[in-house]
């Protein structure tokens, strides 16, 4: 007996094991999204530590100079105190505007990425739903186009029967009247 269901099964599991490997590069390619979400906001959370870093370089460098015109020119220290005074206010200012501005900035993105997180989660999941529905109906294919062909086999080979049957009925036949023509000819 000839198995006929062999091309059909491989080629069903071969197209399963490509949808499923199809739903694992996309599962590794919403991972690979979060992660790069996540290391967007740790970077803009390190930009954010080095502007305010830098402001605080610039206050310190304005301390100096101030430092430096105290100690170098005598009778001035009541004005250097007041130029103390209005930088350290504007550098407070600064800093003020600048947390905030983070703080929005940071929340903004944060609100960004746990929206986009929770809408591809929904339609990742939803979408790993129908993969399942369609291996699981591709499953049943495979059952019913295994059965078919095992069907066809049969009725194949039952043709194939009568068809042999019918050739040894035309060579009897054939004979027997090559044989009777013998007959006649000699008679």
């Amino acid at each position: 007996m000839v198995d006929y269901t062999t091309p059909v099964t491989t080629t069903l599991e071969l197209q399963r094991a490509s949808i499923e490997q199809s739903q694992k590069a996309l599962e590794r390619t919403v991972d690979f999204q979060r992660t790069v979400g996540r290391s967007v906001l740790d970077t803009v959370e390190s930009g954010q530590a080095a502007q305010r870093r830098s402001l605080e370089l610039g206050q310190d460098a304005a301390h100096n100079v101030l430092d430096a015109v105290e100690a170098n020119v005598p009778g001035v220290g009541d004005q250097v105190a007041e130029v103390r005074e209005a930088v350290d206010e504007q550098y407070e200012l600064l800093f003020e505007n600048l947390d905030e501005a983070n703080e929005e900035v940071t929340a903004e993105l944060e609100t960004a990425l746990e929206t986009y997180e929770e809408v591809t989660e929904d339609s990742l999941e939803a979408l790993l739903e129908q993969v399942d529905a369609l291996v699981e109906a591709h499953e049943e294919l495979e059952t019913d186009a295994v059965a078919a062909t095992e069907e066809l086999g049969e009725q194949v080979e039952a043709l194939q029967a009568q068809a042999e049957d019918v050739q040894d009925e035309l060579e009897a036949q054939v004979e027997s009247v090559q044989e009777r023509a013998a007959e006649a000819v000699e008679a």
